[in-house]
């Protein structure tokens, strides 16, 4: 596996394996890899020819009192994960290869309707943090495809969002959710949790399994949601939000039968999100 952090090299190396008629996936991650985003480069390595994974703890998608310095930076480890999974060439530039300028005179890519809302309205200018890097990296690398987690559900939303309004070439590849035996959603930041932390973490999960049971039995929206923000807040959790929405991230109503709930909750002073699929009775 290549590591380059150079943008001239990394357009150089690309540009050797298009000619030769190669396709092209990408995995952008912050780094701290777990196996939540070795499943993304899995799925990369099974559709394309060449997997390219990032590294780039990006700075714009952090609000002033978020985790940036905290955020753990674990190259060499890593790199080791990586290789053992099968990227091919990894691009880890830092902070001022991505924005020379510095973010203040950075250009911005603003996704408006499903970045609102949810972890967008929690953390203001995340997305647009987000979207400017991701929309970066796909003119850096220009990929065929890209694997993103479906725990960011909203992430996701967001970059088909920007591929389809932007008109750009690729594949946006959703990948589910890798989960722990107890069935917590697989994050970078679940290292934060300590012991009796962790071992209260699953309750998230199991949350959002009885308000699924519960919805699809026919149970009313409100009276579902009133009760899982009750039973987070019995647990410990100061949940930030707790939604149904439609799988394309609209409001519920009527028709609705492809469905979503989404939830965020800080446990201490760790933020935990994650989401779960359903089907709304007729």
């Amino acid at each position: 596996m290549q590591t380059l952090n150079d943008v001239a090299t990394l357009r150089e190396t690309l540009a050797e394996h298009r000619r030769a008629g190669r396709t092209i996936g990408l995995v952008p991650t912050m780094g701290n890899l777990h196996a939540g985003h070795l499943a993304l480069v899995a799925e990369a390595r099974r559709r394309a020819d060449v997997v390219v994974a990032t590294i780039f703890v990006n700075p714009m998608q952090f609000g002033p009192n978020e985790d940036l310095d905290a955020y753990p930076r674990t190259l060499a480890d890593d790199q080791a994960h990586l290789e053992a999974a099968g990227c091919d060439l990894l691009f880890a530039p830092d902070v001022a290869t991505v924005y020379p300028r510095g973010l203040d005179a950075q250009t911005r890519v603003s996704v408006p309707e499903v970045s609102e809302g949810l972890c967008g309205g929690d953390r203001p200018g995340h997305f647009d943090g987000v979207a400017t890097v991701v929309t970066m990296l796909f003119n850096l690398v220009q990929p065929d495809l890209a694997c993103f987690g479906e725990k960011d559900y909203q992430q996701l939303a967001v970059i088909r969002r920007l591929v389809a309004d932007l008109h750009l070439p690729l594949e946006i590849v959703g990948v589910p959710i890798e989960r722990a035996e107890d069935g917590l959603a697989l994050s970078s930041r679940n290292g934060y949790l300590d012991t009796a932390q962790r071992a209260v973490a699953p309750e998230l999960y199991r949350t959002l399994c009885a308000l699924r049971e519960a919805l699809e039995g026919g149970e009313p929206i409100d009276d579902s949601l009133t009760r899982g923000l009750e039973r987070l807040r019995e647990a410990g959790f100061v949940p930030d939000y707790l939604e149904l929405r439609a799988a394309d991230l609209g409001p519920v109503d009527d028709t609705t039968r492809d469905a979503v709930l989404l939830t965020a909750a800080r446990l201490g002073p760790t933020r935990l999100i994650d989401n779960l699929s359903l089907t709304l009775p007729r």
